[in-house]
């Protein structure tokens, strides 16, 4: 599966559903410079796989919790993304947006807490789809990907704007 045309996305089936959070305010968003995990080293959002029994919003505000100890306020669902792997690895996120937290972010063992300006945004320190999807998240607009990793590398994908977020 090195093909993104080759996929056939109507029955594709993620083996790991996950979130995504980003706290959005005063013209900064809460990034993290992840310390493990897949994406180790990278600049992303918090976030991390469902538990069971958990829905996206109860699983992203959790993940914030324990990565940055802090509690994100004013969360909306932003948007989703399916993420392919040539290894055969495959994920589904939900991507939300909040408009505030409680409390003071706080390194942890998972991750190190990074306010950004809003027009700083590290995109050659994250992944590669994160260019493509990322302003429409900061500009509010639900959006909807799909793409295709050999390791760090993105190989194809699509992404649809104002799509309304799953």
């Amino acid at each position: 599966m090195t093909n993104f045309t080759s996929i056939d996305w109507t029955t594709w089936t993620p083996k790991d559903i996950a979130t995504l959070m980003f706290i959005i305010r005063d013209n900064q968003v809460l990034l993290i410079r992840k310390k493990r995990g897949l994406g180790a080293g990278k600049i992303n959002g918090p976030g991390g796989r469902l538990d069971p029994g958990e829905t996206p919003v109860q699983c992203a505000i959790r993940e914030v919790e324990e990565e940055l100890l802090v509690t994100p306020t004013g969360v909306e669902e932003a948007g989703e993304l399916r993420f392919q792997f040539v290894d055969g690895y495959s994920i589904h996120g939900h991507v939300f947006r909040a408009s505030d937290c409680t409390g003071t972010p706080g390194e942890t063992d998972e991750a190190i807490p990074l306010w950004t300006p809003l027009n700083a945004i590290p995109y050659e320190e994250m992944w590669a789809d994160d260019r493509f999807w990322f302003p429409l998240l900061l500009n509010r607009t639900p959006f909807s990907g799909r793409f295709l990793f050999d390791g760090d590398s993105m190989l194809g994908y699509e992404l649809e704007a104002g799509t309304p977020a799953i």
